[in-house]
């Protein structure tokens, strides 16, 4: 059986955590390792070399390893700042390309990045896992299905407590600490605003097309710095532009709404909040309801009597909706990175690259969430204006068909 050869580019702890997946993969094999930092290198290259026997070459400059004829494809989790430079720069060495999510600096960055594309024709993967969990997939089916009627608006959020790791950017060679002290924008939004841009068929007969965005003042980061929590005394007094908590409005073609929050910087409990509503019914991720209009155990809740800890037509009810792929997942796949979405998001990048067809989450997918972090940043510079969202595939979302990362229209 033919393997994709593949070369990791950024071994920190998201690097090291999707090398673990990858190595699972019996359709892969890890050929290299590339990482700024040696010692890096030399644990990812142990890892490496306890779970396969075909030999990994290591690499501190990620330009020798796209040089490397035994690397087919590159994962890339380097710092937010490098995903698209490194990315373009894979294409452009014919490398099948994984890259990890982050926002944007710049919306030209997301034009560069398309404009590689369209010229190298090099396929190129954003690796949103999210786009892969459980719930996501369960409620896009059931859009696709109509359950939900006409969809409306949804709603998301990355919240996550990330003081510590914030603050520990220093101690842990971390990418975040920089872009806390001197950025103020929806910093990490694809993860809540990936699976919604599927669901809206974003790029594919709909897009973004415009946004607001907002942040309140921020404290909590400067507050904790000068707590004994902190990591790294010696930012006890350290100043932050980012906001605490960050919202974000953004308008479709089809009239949709999505709204999505970054709370990052704040006690808080992890949550992506996703919400659906639609003219035939409401799913809420958090309390894992979903509810059809007319159904009978619904017009219980419309008295207010009932909260959600009373939910009655829990999601557990529609599994059959669920692709098979996550009704037939073994105990040991998940446990493979974030209950399991990692290794079937790893699989299928695997599968389109040795198969040769489109990446499940595209160049225009990259593009056009990435941009939500640029435009934020200079919205709410602005005051909170209106920012318009252009249009990366130039007029080729009226006729792209829709692709969801798996066939959800059978049911």
């Amino acid at each position: 059986m033919k393997k994709l050869k593949i070369g990791f580019v950024g071994l920190g702890v998201r690097g090291k955590m999707l090398l673990g997946t990858t190595l699972c993969c019996s359709d892969a094999v890890v050929t290299a390792l590339c990482d700024v930092y040696e010692d890096r290198v030399e644990e990812a290259t142990k890892t490496v070399r306890e779970k396969q026997s075909e030999a990994v070459k290591e690499y501190l400059n990620y330009e020798e390893l796209l040089a490397d004829k035994n690397v087919d494809a590159v994962v890339i989790s380097s710092s937010w700042d490098t995903h698209f430079k490194i990315a373009e720069e894979s294409m452009k060495a014919g490398k099948i390309t994984a890259v990890e999510v982050g926002g944007a600096y710049e919306v030209e960055e997301c034009w560069s990045l398309v404009r590689t594309y369209e010229e190298t024709k090099t396929p190129i993967m954003m690796l949103e896992n999210c786009c892969y969990d459980r719930f996501e997939l369960l409620v896009t089916s059931l859009a696709r299905a109509g359950k939900l009627g006409e969809i409306v608006h949804c709603h998301g959020a990355y919240g996550h407590d990330l003081r510590a790791e914030v603050l520990g950017g220093n101690v842990n060679r971390h990418y975040r600490l920089d872009n806390y002290i001197k950025r103020n924008c929806e910093n990490y939004p694809t993860h809540e605003l990936g699976p919604i841009a599927r669901l809206l068929d974003i790029n594919r007969g709909n897009r973004m097309t415009a946004l607001i965005s907002v942040a309140s003042k921020g404290v909590g980061l400067s507050e904790f710095a000068a707590s004994d929590k902190n990591p790294d005394k010696s930012l006890a007094n350290q100043k932050f532009a980012q906001g605490d908590v960050v919202d974000t409005i953004i308008k479709c073609a089809n009239g949709e709404t999505i709204s999505i929050k970054l709370d990052t910087t704040l006690p808080r409990y992890y949550s992506r909040e996703l919400i659906v509503n639609g003219t035939k019914g409401y799913c809420n991720q958090e309390s894992n309801i979903i509810m059809f209009d007319g159904d009978p155990e619904m017009e219980k809740y419309y008295d207010a009597k009932l909260t959600v800890k009373d939910n009655l037509n829990c999601a557990e009810k529609y599994t059959d909706y669920l692709p098979d792929v996550w009704r037939n997942m073994t105990d040991e796949e998940r446990q493979l990175g974030h209950g399991g979405m990692d290794y079937i998001m790893m699989k299928e990048f695997i599968k389109a690259a040795l198969e040769g067809t489109e990446m499940p989450i595209d160049v225009y997918d990259a593009a056009s969430w990435a941009s939500v972090t640029a435009l934020s940043a200079e919205s709410i510079a602005e005051g909170g204006t209106m920012k318009s969202i252009p249009d990366f595939t130039c007029g080729k979302w009226v006729k792209r068909k829709r692709k969801d990362v798996f066939d959800l229209d059978k049911k």
